[in-house]
């Protein structure tokens, strides 16, 4: 069964191949779609670093570097939270690129954030981080809201890529 997230999995790994980059994944409320969704591709192995998946919130902190401060002051679902995942993910797993996903998957609200309500964010070596919401309807239910985390974050990653690499 195809996902909607496939063509552009295979294109983040056709020109992360073709420019000879890596990436690597902090995942929260995905759970790992990411990473699956990257290493389904055949040829990944020579550019997916790994991945991690942090769905507590300690682990953001003893895994990918989160400052503990930072996540006692705004929660795990907050855009600085993100930003902090992709750059650790990046720097742990030593690759060119990081990305992460944190949010609400639902049923419930978590810490004064709807469900439905999505961060992710992209680290580039040398270049920076950028943080993006996304806005999920709840109706979409888990399975969609993370689904639609991992289109939206592989589609920030594949933006963000030269277009002439693949």
């Amino acid at each position: 069964m195809s996902e909607p997230y496939d063509d552009v999995a295979r294109d983040v790994v056709a020109r992360l191949t073709a420019l000879g980059r890596t990436v690597a994944v902090a995942e929260s409320l995905t759970g790992g779609l990411v990473t699956s969704a990257l290493v389904s591709v055949p040829g990944a192995s020579a550019v997916v670093r790994g991945g991690v998946v942090a769905y507590m919130t300690d682990v953001k902190t003893s895994a990918l570097g989160v400052d503990p401060d930072l996540l006692a002051r705004v929660g795990a679902v907050d855009p600085d939270v993100a930003a902090a995942m992709a750059s650790g993910v990046a720097e742990r797993l030593e690759a060119d690129y990081g990305v992460a996903t944190t949010g609400v998957a639902g049923p419930d609200p978590q810490d004064g954030h709807p469900v439905g309500e999505v961060w992710i964010a992209l680290h580039e070596s040398g270049a920076g981080t950028v943080a993006d919401a996304l806005r999920v309807d709840p109706a979409a239910g888990r399975t969609g809201i993370r689904v639609a985390a991992t289109a939206a974050v592989l589609t920030l990653l594949r933006d963000a890529l030269p277009p002439g690499s693949a």
